[in-house]
């Protein structure tokens, strides 16, 4: 019985199917594949997020895809923050040019790397589905320019996402509602509210980081600890979070789209409730009754964030 079973053992481990046929070691898990969307260079939170997404082993960045107003010239932000940090081997794409009455408030980043002509976003998110059906997650954390593209072009294809993991709308609690009870639309949810109601019917597994749990400040000490790190990609931060602040005067960031990011890496960062959400002709996102539709968190486990978030970003 003893040699039976040790044969057995060895005839798997030579020629057997799953992770040691494939030449993995044991027990450890794929990088899931992702896309991130995003319309940095306006609010400094994106940078922020991408920043924790370049240092994040458990995902393989697939492409970044710009959305909203200039799509180009945030096109050029990210190559510039990809190149000083190492990572300019991530290809970037351009999604479709949008009017705005404001331009990016990091601009002047944006317009220090050289200019080049940057492919089609929709384009290339189709068909990175089409080559990994079930196996892409979409970090949307951008107005929904892109993805209602995505669904008006082919919504077949892009219901064979994996899943989408977004920063966007407000179920209790509105900008600045500490107390909650006065939701309000939600920047990323107007910005193509059409794209919303779509992306709600659409029935891809939807993961939502609303202003309920992402309204977390990257405080003065905080900052200062990390920008002591004195890192190429610290560095950028610190530049980047100071045009917003000559723009925006404020000194403050509010970390919503890096509550979205870290979820996809650490869900225990945002713990989920199952739920149907109903997006009106105002872009509110309204609970309702039937049968859910999103796995929405509410609240934000704020400390276990900040000690998933900072050595991260500080490696």
């Amino acid at each position: 019985m003893r040699k039976f079973c040790f044969m057995l053992s060895l005839a798997l481990l030579i020629g057997g199917s799953g992770p040691l046929a494939n030449g993995a070691t044991p027990g450890k898990v794929a990088p899931e594949k992702v896309i991130l969307d995003t319309d940095i260079g306006d609010d400094i939170d994106d940078a922020y997020a991408l920043a924790l997404l370049l240092h994040s082993p458990e995902v393989k960045v697939l492409g970044i895809t710009t959305a909203f107003g200039d799509t180009h010239l945030r096109a050029r932000l990210v190559s510039h923050l990809l190149t000083d940090s190492g990572y300019a081997s991530i290809p970037v794409y351009a999604g479709p040019v949008t009017k705005v009455k404001n331009g990016p408030s990091q601009a002047a980043f944006a317009a220090q790397y050289p200019d080049r002509s940057y492919p089609d976003a929709i384009e290339f998110i189709l068909e990175t589905i089409r080559k990994n059906p079930g196996e892409v997650t979409l970090i949307s954390i951008a107005p929904l320019t892109n993805v209602g593209a995505l669904l008006r072009k082919d919504p077949a294809t892009f219901r064979k996402l994996k899943r989408v993991v977004m920063m966007g709308g407000s179920i209790h609690r509105g900008y600045g509602d500490e107390g909650g009870g006065n939701p309000e639309p939600e920047w990323n949810m107007i910005g193509d509210i059409p794209a919303g109601q779509m992306l709600f019917q659409s029935g891809v597994p939807l993961y939502v980081m609303p202003l309920d749990s992402t309204q977390v400040y990257l405080d003065a000490a905080r900052r200062k600890t990390l920008y002591a790190r004195g890192s190429p990609l610290t560095n950028d931060l610190q530049t980047l979070t100071g045009e917003w602040t000559a723009a925006s005067h404020d000194d403050t960031p509010t970390l919503y789209d890096v509550i979205a990011t870290a979820y996809a890496l650490e869900p225990d960062t945002c713990p989920m409730t199952t739920m149907r959400i109903d997006v009106d002709d105002k872009g509110m996102t309204r609970e309702v009754a039937g049968q859910p539709n999103a796995h929405v968190c509410l609240h934000s486990d704020e400390k276990r964030f900040f000690d998933f978030f900072l050595p991260r970003v500080m490696r």
